[in-house]
């Protein structure tokens, strides 16, 4: 069986008499988009911070492309790429000479640097601004921007923190479509998120973290089974809830589910509802949705 992308064992780590990271077990396999997600404070940054080898764990254990994160951490950096919640680019270069220059600093030659810039460019949608200054672009660019900084020289695992903060519908569209088409190409990406659409839409495998241990992982569609099935409302005419009945999603569930709605005498508008990642984060944590989340160290961009 292939080594996983990342694999840690009874990590731990704490600032101070606060214990950020308490037992924490994960697996990545190669080639997956896996999603941590977890409220605020539950140490998702302190994990990303651990596994690109910016913070040491006070013990336990942790590998990146087989590699152990404190024993052989060059070799972890060789093979990864970290792009955090904020775009970490030069507002007073354009994207071409932000590419160079990282190409440049990743041992390129100067000839190198400008083809594989032309190269981002084109795959990230900034051919058309790829000679205009980056203080000039939209969150949207800068975003896809710094991701492809982190490609100047492929990684075989990608971190992104929150990649989508602060970003329109249509900006976090397209960088998931960018996303989707990285892992497709191989490489293994590691996503914290505040939105669990996000979530939803884009990991093969989701972890939720409370309380510095995982809680609860699997596919979303693992994860919502665990909450309970679906379910038919009866709703009056302002939305109020009025009854609700369980259903096994089958045409005689569903028909059992109105004959019991029927019962009531209600008249209103009948829907399906599916369990959501919002059911599990609150069954899990208490709270509706993840808060953003700093944790308790400063995220650097890149590595």
């Amino acid at each position: 069986m292939p080594t996983p992308a990342i694999a840690v064992r009874d990590l731990h780590k704490s600032f101070g008499p606060h214990t950020v990271i308490d037992g924490l077990d994960l697996t990545v396999q190669r080639g997956e988009i896996f999603a941590l997600l977890g409220p605020n404070g539950a140490g998702k940054t302190t994990t990303i911070n651990i596994l690109t080898t910016l913070v040491a764990p006070d013990r336990g254990s942790a590998h990146v492309g087989g590699f152990d994160v404190a024993a052989a951490p060059h070799e972890v950096r060789r093979r990864i790429s970290l792009t955090g919640q904020s775009a970490a680019v030069d507002d007073a270069l354009s994207a071409t000479e932000n590419l160079v220059m990282f190409g440049r600093l990743s041992g390129l030659t100067s000839a190198q640097a400008r083809h594989r810039s032309a190269e981002l460019c084109d795959r990230f949608g900034l051919a058309d601004a790829a000679s205009r200054h980056v203080r000039t672009y939209s969150g949207g660019m800068r975003r896809r921007l710094d991701l492809a900084l982190s490609f100047v020289v492929t990684p075989e695992v990608l971190f992104l923190d929150e990649p989508t903060t602060g970003l329109d519908t249509r900006s976090r569209r397209d960088l998931w479509d960018i996303i989707r088409s990285l892992a497709a190409a191989g490489t293994t990406v590691f996503l914290t998120t505040q939105y669990l659409d996000e979530a939803d839409v884009l990991a093969d495998h989701i972890a939720v973290l409370h309380d510095g241990r995982i809680a609860a992982e699997g596919t979303a569609a693992e994860l919502k089974a665990r909450v309970g099935g679906e379910t038919i409302e009866l709703h009056d005419a302002d939305g109020t809830l009025l009854h609700e009945a369980a259903t096994d999603g089958t045409v005689a569930g569903v028909r059992h589910a109105l004959d019991e709605l029927a019962a009531h005498g209600a008249d209103g508008v009948v829907t399906l509802r599916r369990p959501s990642l919002d059911d599990v984060f609150l069954a899990i944590t208490g709270r509706t949705s993840p808060i953003t989340a700093t944790d308790a160290t400063t995220t650097k961009e890149h590595v």
